[in-house]
């Protein structure tokens, strides 16, 4: 069972899939359903991708393909050997896939999503196509995601673009840790954080910019950082 807006999402392309022979464009689909952004177009195709629902041909724009329909049966159990299990309450996220248990020793591979603005806040779209390696001794317990950075406002931080974040999912962090914000839930950044009674600060450690304050429900946390990676060339 998919959520409402996967579902208005996967009858939209079927619909302009038969109507002109090609794939919406990601603004006509933020259009049909009145979404603010186009992150939340790009999270609702990867869950669509994930169940086997969807097809999304790499490296080639509006390629689409709509693999079958809710109500299917054969094509539902199918799926059902192939795919995760889908929650049935509307707006519920995927439970996320369990990580390895591994020694201290090994190295286990957690999802690389895009790139995640360090500068002015941008849109971080998963990549459920990419892992990176990481240390199982960087880890501890919970879920994990690596993130590329990209700006300069954490560099006073020790964080300078082109770096390699871990993340430990997550909605709670103490003042001052720095973490993963989803701002308006459109807009991703790696900021220290600061709580100001009912408003929340994002603080850049960059001397050159200035601090970014919302009041708390426009603000979710998305995880908080464990790690950092870093390749020299």
């Amino acid at each position: 069972m998919l959520t409402r807006k996967q579902h208005e999402l996967l009858t939209f392309i079927d619909a302009h899939l038969k109507k002109t022979g090609f794939s919406p464009s990601f603004e006509e689909m933020k259009a049909a359903l009145d979404l603010k952004s186009k992150s939340g177009i790009h999270r609702l195709i990867s869950a669509l991708e994930e169940r086997g629902f969807l097809h999304r041909r790499r490296h080639r724009a509006r390629a689409l393909e709509v693999l079958r329909l809710p109500g299917d049966p054969a094509a539902e159990t199918v799926a059902a050997a192939t795919t995760n299990v889908i929650r049935p309450e509307f707006g519920a996220r995927p439970a996320p896939p369990k990580q390895p248990t591994v020694t201290s020793d090994q190295t286990i591979p957690l999802p690389l999503y895009g790139r995640i603005a360090a500068g002015l806040p941008i849109e971080a779209i998963a990549d459920l196509s990419n892992h990176i390696e990481i240390p199982a001794s960087l880890l501890g317990a919970g879920e994990h995601y690596a993130l590329e950075v990209s700006g300069e406002s954490m560099i006073e931080a020790g964080i300078f673009d082109g770096d390699t974040v871990i993340i430990r999912r997550g909605e709670q962090a103490e003042n001052g840790q720095i973490v993963v914000a989803l701002i308006d839930d459109g807009e991703v950044t790696l900021k220290r954080l600061r709580r100001r009674g009912a408003s929340i600060a994002l603080e850049p450690a960059n001397q050159t910019m200035k601090t970014r304050i919302f009041p708390a429900n426009r603000v979710k946390l998305q995880g908080r950082l464990v790690a950092l990676l870093r390749q020299y060339h």
